[in-house]
């Protein structure tokens, strides 16, 4: 879905281009800022879920919570629309600009290992793989901040409010932490972004090369 999208939007802001040529490299950027900003509205309540299902073992309360279904049933009955929707602005704030910056580096990169790929589509899977891995750790570099405290935010429940908004999370998280906090576990992160990036971009190109063009690939 996320490909589709922005593939939609890469070429609506950038239809000066013709469409046998790629779209410009500020296309790109734009169709991926808009891309992250739509698919957050999906990504937000999974993430809501999945981080309240990590934190079960240490909240004894929600021990009787098994699953993410009676999770969600159990935030939706106890908190509403709203409590589904606990963090979808500093979500929006984390994957817009990384979405952008994650196509354009990706795009800019393949480039740059392999002029004029972009349009011929005869980059080798070695190059897919490195373009796709600087994207994703060039996104989570600049996005890492706004994702521990988007985790701190849903990770709140109404009986255990510690903030009241993103700045509060981030003057109270660096005041008692330090501003080390905003960067812990930044190097797990980038190492599974590199790869898993890498994998997703080239398993992309590759599949479409396949279904459509029947493009030989080269390693």
């Amino acid at each position: 879905m996320v490909f589709q999208i922005y593939a939609v939007l890469s070429r609506a802001f950038c239809t000066s281009v013709s469409s046998n040529d790629p779209p410009s490299l500020k296309g790109v950027a734009l169709g991926g800022v808009g891309t992250g900003a739509l698919q957050s509205i999906l990504l937000s309540p999974v993430e809501l879920v999945k981080i309240r299902l990590q934190l079960q073992n240490t909240d004894q309360s929600s021990t009787s919570e098994k699953g993410p279904v009676k999770v969600t049933k159990n935030i939706w009955k106890n908190e509403g629309l709203r409590g589904i929707y606990r963090g979808l602005g500093i979500t929006m704030l984390r994957d817009a600009p990384a979405y952008g910056l994650n196509f354009w580096t990706y795009e800019y990169t393949r480039e740059k290992l392999h002029p004029c790929c972009r349009k011929s589509s005869e980059e080798s899977s070695s190059t897919m793989l490195t373009a796709g891995g600087l994207a994703g750790v060039s996104s989570w570099i600049f996005s890492y901040p706004l994702d521990v405290i988007k985790t701190r935010l849903q990770a709140q429940t109404p009986s255990s409010v510690k903030y009241k908004g993103i700045l509060d999370c981030l003057r109270n998280s660096i005041k008692e932490e330090g501003y080390n906090v905003l960067w812990k576990g930044l190097g797990t992160a980038i190492s599974r972004a590199f790869v898993v990036n890498g994998a997703v971009f080239s398993a992309y190109e590759i599949t479409l090369r396949c279904l459509f063009n029947n493009s030989s690939i080269q390693i």
